[in-house]
């Protein structure tokens, strides 16, 4: 009996941090399930190197095309507004003489930036599973396999801190491998405490995050990935999650497009990311599917 005590005793201490009422309030929602994998598993498809170089590109390239409302950024970093204006002279194939006086830029939206930068779109449309809801499909050009296809955004809560409230009857909490927390719920009270700790963060014109997947016009394209549908018999897992930590040489101008904020401020902390990266060659008009239990050993 003193050992399997013992043993409930390590178990529940492995677990009650992870336990949280929403899992036994939507046990009977089909649309999300728990996404559980063990602390010793890896989520590794791709290496961090190629997910920190494909935010990078994109987000680049949403910078520039975003360029003319960087104004109050770009005063503050001088040698990064040469840059960014080699980059944008390139671009737009203007001469060398024209580049400190760049001329009126086409812009484009988030999602031609997309497709114009990684050769595909996404979009959030009915499901095509029976009373799945919202999901997400490939709306233009091809995904190859072993590309970051979209993110998943949200609040991002350690072991320990409160989460109580914003858990309640909300599908869109996604476990991390070791027990943090994103909630992906743009409506809310979850809603509201994502806007309080952007804003908390925010330090003078630079954005540590970005605000605006918690509206219909995002101005990070890929900031969908909480609308991914669970897979089905009839519907195989095409995508799958992958944790991804921002590491402390990110660009400072490019957080802007960061989906995620930590829910308690820790200057020592790098922010948690999760990225959707492709299992197979994904083509125009194909809806994402994921499998939430999907462990890679």
């Amino acid at each position: 009996p003193a050992a399997m005590l013992r043993a409930l005793r390590r178990r529940w201490d492995a677990y009650k941090y992870r336990f949280v009422p929403w899992l036994a309030l939507n046990l009977r929602r089909k649309r999300r399930t728990l996404r559980y994998v063990p602390e010793s598993s890896q989520d590794k498809i791709i290496s961090d190197e190629d997910v920190f170089e494909t935010l990078l590109k994109i987000f680049k390239a949403l910078f520039i095309n975003d360029f003319s409302r960087q104004a109050h950024v770009l005063a503050l970093l001088p040698e990064i507004k040469c840059k960014y204006l080699e980059l944008l002279t390139v671009e737009q194939k203007l001469s060398k003489g024209n580049s400190c006086n760049h001329q009126s830029q086409h812009v484009f939206s988030p999602e031609e930036v997309l497709f114009n930068t990684l050769g595909f779109s996404i979009t959030r449309h009915r499901s095509s599973l029976v009373s799945a809801g919202t999901g997400v499909f490939v709306t233009k050009g091809f995904v190859p396999k072993g590309m970051v296809v979209s993110m998943y955004p949200g609040t991002v809560y350690r072991k320990h801190e409160p989460i109580f409230f914003q858990s309640l009857g909300n599908p869109f909490i996604f476990r991390c491998i070791d027990g943090v927390l994103i909630d992906g719920n743009d409506k809310g009270l979850s809603r509201s405490v994502y806007r309080s700790c952007s804003r908390r963060d925010q330090l003078g014109p630079f954005q540590m995050s970005d605000e605006s997947w918690l509206t219909a016009a995002l101005q990070n394209p890929l900031a969908m990935g909480q609308y991914v549908n669970n897979c089905s018999h009839e519907k195989a897992a095409n995508v799958c999650y992958q944790e991804f930590d921002v590491p402390g040489y990110f660009p400072v101008e490019l957080k802007q497009y960061l989906p995620n904020i930590v829910y308690s401020h820790d200057i020592e902390s790098h922010p948690r990311c999760v990225v959707l990266v492709t299992l197979r060659d994904i083509k125009q008009g194909e809806e994402l599917f994921s499998n939430y239990y999907t462990v890679v050993n």
